[in-house]
């Protein structure tokens, strides 16, 4: 079995291995990462050989701590890295390069189509109807984007929707609310098998669907990490909240989506968002506004240019070809925005 893991911020790991009697066995531990001194590096591999298959990573990893040696150093690798690239040997993990990756990036779309295309899309994937995917959003007009779980009132002050001309729409993954304009935002979505995730826990797995993110920014000198469960962040602020939905049907897939503020009008933000206090003291900040401190500031490029930066750093990672939303599945979003994401039942589904 063959499992690899490129650790967030880190470097890659390459586990094999056998499976005799329900123990790990002939375990090889490789890859690009730096580790002193050379006792530390066999001994690696030597603390799994035995392990019972089902351990977790967690499990595992302590059993590296254990055999390490005083005085080990490591860059780029830890021993949760590694027993995370154990378990997606054990799931029989794909890897990104195992894909024809595909671009969609066409023209401005309602808020409810993209509610919509989004669903439509990673049916596709998990159905196997077309390749993994990376869908560009364009905003034709200003929105609040719920999670599928949020009370519709808690969230949005409708008064000050209307009066902003902002259109609220509810998304089928969890998380929170996202304030998103035209020429402002930048968002995107991954429609990708489950098992390119598989072997990953689920809060690894934002990390690991974004790490091609982070060094987009980083090469746009832009320094950003992942602040569990799913924001990006930087010295400066917030930039980005992930989401993501497990899909069936099929081999099954998964929809990471994340919004980045490219620019923000904080004080209409603040004026459509009901953003508690208490949310805002957990964050650190005391105003909704410094929560977020948008890309434009932070790179000095035109948000063109950053989306450019940012599609190039993806297909020099893992190949990407120009492709488009079907007409078929064009006509089954449209028809999925106007039955389901633009009704009050939907959208209100939790008042």
């Amino acid at each position: 079995m063959h499992g690899e893991y490129k650790i967030p911020g880190g470097k890659l790991v390459v586990v094999d291995l056998e499976v005799e009697d329900g123990a790990l066995r002939h375990v090889r531990v490789a890859g690009d990462f730096f580790l002193e001194p050379d006792d530390a590096f066999l001994a690696l591999s030597q603390s799994l050989e035995g392990a019972p298959w089902d351990t977790d990573a967690a499990g595992l990893a302590a059993r590296i701590d254990a055999a390490l040696p005083d005085g080990t150093v490591m860059y780029g690798l830890t021993p949760e890295g590694v027993g995370v690239a154990v378990r997606r040997a054990l799931a029989h993990a794909t890897d990104w390069t195992d894909y024809d990756w595909q671009l969609i990036h066409e023209g401005p779309q309602s808020p409810a189509l993209h509610m919509a295309l989004d669903e439509v899309i990673t049916a596709e994937v998990a159905a196997g109807l077309r390749p993994p995917t990376l869908r560009v959003w364009e905003w034709a007009a200003p929105a609040v984007v719920i999670g599928s779980f949020q009370s519709l009132r808690n969230e949005v002050d409708a008064e000050g929707a209307r009066r902003h001309g902002v259109e609220v729409v509810r998304r089928i993954s969890g998380g929170g609310a996202m304030f998103c304009e035209p020429g402002n935002t930048i968002t995107y979505s991954l429609s990708v098998p489950e098992a390119l995730v598989q072997g990953l826990s689920f809060a690894d797995s934002y990390a690991y669907l974004d790490d091609w993110v982070l060094g987009a920014l980083g090469d746009m000198g832009v320094k950003a990490w992942y602040q569990p469960l799913n924001d990006i962040a930087t010295d400066a602020g917030k930039i980005a909240g992930a989401a993501q939905k497990r899909v069936a049907g099929g081999d099954g897939a998964v929809l990471h989506h994340v919004t980045m503020a490219y620019d923000i009008d904080a004080d209409k933000m603040v004026e459509v968002l009901r953003i508690g206090r208490e949310k805002l003291s957990d964050k650190g900040t005391k105003s909704a506004g410094k929560r977020v401190d948008p890309l434009r500031r932070q790179t000095g490029l035109p948000r063109e240019a950053v989306i450019d930066r940012m599609i190039d750093s993806f297909r020099s990672r893992h190949g990407l070809t120009a492709g488009q939303v079907t007409e078929d599945e064009l006509a089954t979003a449209q028809h999925l925005a106007r039955m389901k994401f633009s009704t009050p039942e939907w959208t209100g589904r939790v008042p």
